[in-house]
């Protein structure tokens, strides 16, 4: 982890602006003891190098790098100014296949396979425009200046890695309970195995060929906040999110999102706990954040997800979400609420793209990073932390 100094930055999507520079807190806390708020802002499909492999004095791409490309030849980072992007299929077996034993050097091949048959970009295992050289571009400082100043001024994590190899699905389930499984039995923990790349299903979801609704009944992180009378919301934006209604699909345009509808990205509703608890309610629109932050009444935990539109899982334009993403940040900077506030923002997997850290092998009951272990092996992400000094 690359620790950097800390300046509040605040102003509209591109730089910060005036009045972009935080006062230092009254309050006599330090430390840890400062934070009475947690934002947890959870973005898709970028891998480390992807946004920071340049990024000065981080572990990034290394020189000499050429993957092989199995159409012949081999690939050489550079640097892509597109605001769309491609990216590659990213399903476990992908991991597998991009990671290699440790040589990281499959990308490209796996981009090229990821082609063929494919028609959806929101299936995990293939991806419809990826021809390969997509995976191995990457953005700097000129396309995603907001978040390069975040890494100056804040804290920049550049061996932070997804606790699963796999697809969002497992890795929104790792986000609010550090698992992702099975259970065979409704609201049944004990009937509940691990399965970090094939977890239940949302009934629209293409691969749920029954449409059942899924029943995650093991103990989610929510609980046990609720058992400590600890304040949550997971705020939810109105809009698109990456399910196909039609099982049979092979592309489909992105199925209404809201918090009252569950789907891959809106997953508590599904959760025995939540339900059983009645904290459905605390699943709430992304408009009630911003009033929470206006007005200094921010929960002590707070979970955002994105649409479609500005979640950067590709082709969606990394522009869009780097401008909601200062938005988000922003509001909390200017909210009463900001002097004991930490945010954390992450992409929730590595999107098939580029990165040349092995990541740490750990057995199922092991762990990695801050989560409990459900692979064999991780992808490296993007993430950083934002908190006020």
């Amino acid at each position: 982890m690359v620790a950097l100094g800390l300046v509040a930055l605040a102003g509209s999507f591109g730089s910060p602006t005036e009045g972009s520079i935080a006062t230092r807190s009254a309050s006599s806390a330090s430390g840890i003891a400062k934070i009475k708020h947690v934002v947890v802002i959870m973005q898709e499909n970028r891998s480390f190098d992807s946004y920071f492999g340049t990024f000065p004095g981080a572990d990034g791409i290394p020189r000499g790098v050429c993957i092989p490309d199995p159409r012949g030849g081999c690939v050489r980072p550079f640097h892509d100014g597109s605001d769309r992007n491609f990216g590659g299929p990213h399903a476990s077996i992908n991991a597998v296949r991009d990671i290699d034993r440790g040589a990281m050097d499959g990308f490209v091949g796996s981009a090229v396979r990821g082609t063929l048959g494919c028609g959806s970009r929101n299936d995990p295992y293939c991806v419809r425009h990826g021809v390969g050289r997509d995976v191995m571009g990457y953005h700097d400082g000129r396309d995603i200046p907001n978040y390069w100043a975040y890494a100056r001024n804040y804290v920049l994590q550049d061996h932070m890695f997804e606790p699963n190899a796999s697809w969002s699905l497992p890795a929104h389930l790792f986000l609010v309970s550090d698992w992702s499984a099975r259970c065979s039995v409704k609201d049944a923990p004990m009937s509940c195995v691990s399965a970090p790349n094939h977890p239940a299903e949302p009934p629209d979801f293409k691969g749920n060929h029954k449409h059942t609704t899924p029943s995650y009944a093991w103990t989610d992180l929510t609980y046990l906040l609720h058992q400590q009378h600890v304040s949550w919301r997971y705020y939810v934006m109105k809009g698109g999110q990456p399910d196909c209604a039609d099982d049979s699909a092979t592309s489909c345009k992105p199925r209404a999102q809201s918090a009252k509808t569950p789907g891959i990205w809106n997953l508590r509703p599904y959760f025995t706990t939540v339900r059983q608890d009645g904290q459905l309610g605390n699943v709430t629109s992304l408009r009630n954040f911003f009033g929470a932050a206006r007005n200094g009444t921010l929960p002590a935990v707070s979970w955002v997800v994105p649409n479609d539109r500005v979640s950067e899982h590709p082709p969606s334009r990394v522009s869009l979400g780097q401008a909601y993403v200062t938005r988000l940040v922003n509001a909390v900077m200017r909210s009463p609420d900001w002097s004991s506030t930490a945010i954390f923002l992450a992409w929730d997997d590595w999107g098939g793209f580029y990165d040349h850290v092995d990541p740490p092998k750990v057995d199922g009951a092991g762990t990695a990073f801050a989560f409990p272990g459900s692979s064999s092996a991780r992808m490296r992400g993007a993430g950083t932390w934002i908190t006020r000094r």
